[in-house]
Parts: C-alpha cells; sequence; structure tokens
C-alpha cells in the first residue's frame, strides 16, 4: 500500500470515528460566533439614560455605598464601567454572583441571567463537555479534547491529499473552487476539498489553540516554542507586576484610603482610549488596588493592562497585565481568544464562524462520500 493511500484510510477513519463530536462542536461553534454581542444586546433593557441632561454618573465609592445600603450581606469583589455610563456598573460578589447597577442611581438591575444569556451558556457547555453535569463532566471534555486532536490531524492529512500531484492548471482549478453541475459523490468531492483548502488556515489556528487550552503538553509546548521553560504555574494571572520606581510612603494609620473614583480617573488619565474600566477591591485594605484598563472589547490581550495603585497614597506602584507576561503566556492569551476569532474583532469572529459551518460540511460530505463507498450508492 503506498504512503498516500496509507494516510487516506486513516483520514477516513479518523473523519468517521470522530464526526458525530466534530459536527457537534462545529454547529455549536456557529451559534456562538457573535456570542458576546448577542450578550451584550440582551442587556439592552439594563441601559439607562441620564435623570437629567448632562447629568453625570455617581462616583464609584457613593455607588458602592448605596449598594452596600441596600444589600448589607454582599462583599463586592470587583466593579466593571464602560466608558459609556448608560451601560450598567457590573460588580461582581464574593462568592461568584454577578449585579447590574444603574450608574446614575445605585439601583440593582438585576444578574442579567436573562433567556437568551442561559441560551448561549447552554450552548457553550454542549461545545466544551456535551453540557454534562457534576463529575461526568470530564468524560464530556475528554471526547471533546481528543476530537479536537482528531480534526487537527484531519487538516494536516487533509492538504496531504488535497495537494494536487501534478502541477498543471488544469489539476489545480477544480480544487480551489467550487463546480457547477455536479451530483452526488463528485458534488461532495468537490465541495470538501474546496472548504477543505480555504479553510485549512484559519481551522488550524482554531483547533491548535482548542488543544493549548485542553491540554496542559500542548501548553507547554508553547512555552517550548516560544524558548522558555515551562513554568510551574498554568495561569498568567499568577505573574508578579512590575514595580514602578517609586520609593513606598510611610503608612500613616489614621491616614483613610483614597477614593476609589479618584483611582478610576488617574487610570483613565493613564490610558486615554480606555473602553472599560475594572476596579478589583482587595480585602486586606492595605495591599495594591488593581485596576485593570481595557482598550479593546474585552477579548484582545494586547490592548488590556493592569495598573497597581496605592490605597493609601494612590501613588500608580506597578503594572501588571498582558505587557508583563512572559513571550510564551503571551502567546497563550493571543491563542485563547483566536479560537473564537475575538482577537481581531468582528472580522475574526465572522472568520471563525464561517470556518465552523465549513466544517460541518466537511463533516457531512465526508460521512456521505463514506457511505457511498462502503455501500455502493452513487
Amino acid at each position: 500500500m503506498s504512503l498516500r493511500r496509507a494516510i487516506f484510510w486513516i483520514h477516513l477513519a479518523v473523519g468517521v470515528t470522530a464526526s458525530i463530536v466534530i459536527l457537534m462542536m462545529a454547529v455549536t461553534g456557529v451559534i456562538l460566533t457573535y456570542e458576546e454581542q448577542l450578550n451584550r444586546w440582551a442587556l439592552r433593557e439594563y441601559r439607562s439614560d441620564p435623570p437629567a441632561p448632562h447629568a453625570a454618573p455617581l462616583g464609584l465609592d457613593e455607588l458602592l455605598a448605596r449598594v452596600t445600603r441596600s444589600q448589607p450581606a454582599a462583599v463586592v469583589t470587583s466593579v466593571a464601567l464602560k466608558r459609556d455610563p448608560a451601560d450598567p456598573a457590573v460588580l461582581r460578589i464574593d462568592g461568584g454572583a454577578t449585579v447590574y447597577v444603574d450608574r446614575f442611581t445605585g439601583e440593582l438591575l438585576g444578574d442579567g441571567n436573562t433567556r437568551t444569556r442561559r441560551f448561549l451558556r447552554s450552548v457553550l457547555y454542549w461545545h466544551r463537555w456535551f453540557a454534562l453535569e457534576g463529575e461526568h463532566r470530564i468524560i464530556g471534555r475528554t471526547f471533546t479534547a481528543s476530537a479536537n486532536l482528531g480534526l487537527l490531524f484531519l487538516i494536516v492529512s487533509g492538504v496531504y491529499l488535497w495537494w494536487p500531484s501534478t502541477g498543471a492548471r488544469a489539476a489545480w482549478r477544480p480544487a480551489l473552487w467550487f463546480r457547477r453541475g455536479l451530483r452526488g459523490r463528485a458534488r461532495d468531492y468537490n465541495w470538501h476539498r474546496v472548504i477543505g483548502f480555504w479553510s485549512a488556515v484559519p481551522l488550524a489556528v482554531i483547533v491548535a489553540s482548542g488543544a493549548t487550552i485542553s491540554y496542559q503538553w500542548a501548553a507547554n509546548l508553547v512555552h517550548l516554542l516560544a524558548g522558555e521553560a515551562p513554568p510551574a504555574q498554568t495561569s498568567p494571572r499568577l505573574s508578579e507586576p512590575v514595580a514602578l520606581d517609586i520609593p513606598p510612603a510611610a503608612p500613616d494609620p489614621a491616614a483613610p484610603p483614597v477614593e476609589l473614583q479618584a483611582l478610576v480617573a488617574k487610570a483613565a488619565a493613564e490610558t486615554p482610549g480606555w473602553r472599560t474600566i475594572t476596579v478589583n477591591l482587595p480585602e486586606p485594605v492595605h495591599e495594591p488596588v488593581v485596576v485593570a484598563v481595557d482598550r479593546g472589547t474585552g477579548r484582545q490581550p494586547s490592548k488590556r493592562e493592569e495598573l497597581l495603585f496605592d490605597r493609601t497614597t494612590g501613588e500608580l506602584v506597578g503594572r501588571g497585565g498582558y505587557p508583563t507576561f512572559s513571550r510564551g503566556f503571551r502567546i497563550r492569551r493571543w491563542l485563547r481568544f483566536a479560537h473564537t476569532g475575538e482577537v481581531y474583532g468582528v472580522i475574526g469572529q465572522t472568520i471563525a464562524g464561517a470556518v465552523s459551518l465549513g466544517v460541518a460540511v466537511m463533516v457531512w460530505t465526508g460521512l456521505a462520500m463514506s457511505w457511498r463507498r462502503f455501500f455502493g450508492r452513487s
């Protein structure tokens, strides 16, 4: 048996074996193409207009004070503010709960658990682990992660099988574009090859990034290829921030902490093009306040930075986040959102969605050709 024929049969066997799981991930991937935009749309009723023309939103300290008065047991761990004050503040509560708050009145608007967001969350759970619960979730993860590796093999072997054996233009033309008037196996074969060719590169990025999310060895490989040893920690959030050359101020027990709104203003001044500012509230008051400033959509790591402010003096004492990560961690963060295309905004999402749709078509045409091969249907 020739090498090409051997690879063909392995390609066919892997494709048929993993087809159902790959099809599920492709279809759910299409549904999740514009997940972030749909989630924002689902919260449209939470937007609020100023009570009077040119009215300013509440300062962060006053906002938190009103929330605390209405919910005394709530311990706020972080607050996210959009540049547009009509968008609600997003408060994270100790324990994992989320609360949306009107920035002009401090009114609690709800937890954002709308029907649309619940539907998208359920689709995401299907995409990741077949929506299994509890200890069965690891089984679902194993199936999806294994099928993802199988898809990576299908991409590589598919390119090899796709490549025309001759350099003549007549051999390349039918492999690059759809042909009219085809039916049955000829049509399926043409669609399978053409879609496979045009989606190979973005699909390889999506699948490879999925492997780094699923497997620690794949994440470690990224660090090795970046020329650094795989770290003991698994998350770049654990990286030490870069301290600035500012002498620490002598602590004054009687001095009140700086208002959080002043830190928000300083963070905004440091990053004029900001779109979202998230203030993480430290439990011990002597620890620095971490203010994450995002100039992108929230899914573009290179546009996000963390500023560390002294809680007593309000001085900027350090920087953290993406700019301080090692090369390996930066690549991994890029891969995380390259998986959904969100790292390149709406254009990237659209490409990822189109590629996912192409995978669904390739699964269908591949199964149809296999059926005809084994059962003699034309």
